[in-house]
């Protein structure tokens, strides 16, 4: 089981001195960093159609109440 975790982690890269394992790393952040942003944007695309409908419904209600005078 510790040989199947180690050769999954970062750890575990073997360099030969051209930067390879910073080339990763770095390739790692970059994924990360769009992951984290996709996320950010998900939410807010969600919460906006939330807030737009919560509006929207608020709205109808008042116009209803009003033909309902």
């Amino acid at each position: 089981l510790e040989q199947a975790l180690r050769c999954c982690t970062a750890a575990s890269v073997v360099t030969d001195g051209s930067g390879a394992a910073a080339d990763e790393r770095s390739l790692y952040i970059m994924r990360v960093v769009q992951i984290a942003v996709m996320c950010v944007l998900a939410l807010t695309v969600a919460f906006g159609i939330f807030f737009l409908g919560c509006n929207l419904l608020i709205k109808s209600e008042g116009m209803i109440n009003f033909l309902v005078q």
